[in-house]
């Protein structure tokens, strides 16, 4: 008995052959996509990715199966705290076009705070977002996460 079946080669009939090739399409697509972000937001991107980076290894927060809220949410102030401070930089060096601001008044060096969690901060809620969206993905590649979509 005859099948009309067209042959394939032995190394194409196993299922997984092309998933290195898909997922580096779909860094690519997601590199793509961030590229359209606007310019704060990728700004921000840099910071989440960096703290990101920090937190990818075996045993880290980022892989538990269930990661701690709270412990997310002193990521998200970390990152806070970093955009903040930058931004602050950034405009002072616009006020003074270059040359040297005065020293800061002496006292305890804090970092710049913002409004308390939970009082309608925006920037800290799309931190999080970004935060969460970047742990997923790298979560995904981790674990060798398949797309059924």
């Amino acid at each position: 008995m005859q099948f009309d079946a067209p042959k394939m080669p032995f190394y194409m009939s196993y299922p997984m052959q092309n998933l290195y090739l898909t997922e580096m399409e779909y860094e690519k697509d997601m590199e793509r996509m961030k590229e359209l972000y606007p310019r704060e937001v990728k700004r921000i991107l840099e910071f989440v990715e960096d703290e990101c980076d920090k937190m990818e290894y075996e045993g880290s927060l980022m892989f538990d199966e269930y990661p701690d809220r709270l412990m997310l949410e002193m990521v998200v102030d970390r990152i806070y705290q970093n955009a903040a401070g930058e931004k602050q930089d950034m405009e002072a060096e616009q006020y003074w076009g270059g040359m040297t601001p005065p020293p800061p008044p002496p006292g305890p060096g804090r970092p710049p705070q913002g409004p308390p969690r939970g009082q309608g901060d925006h920037l800290r809620s799309l931190i999080g977002v970004l935060l969460n969206n970047e742990m997923y993905r790298r979560r995904c590649r981790h674990r060798r996460c398949r797309r059924w979509w």
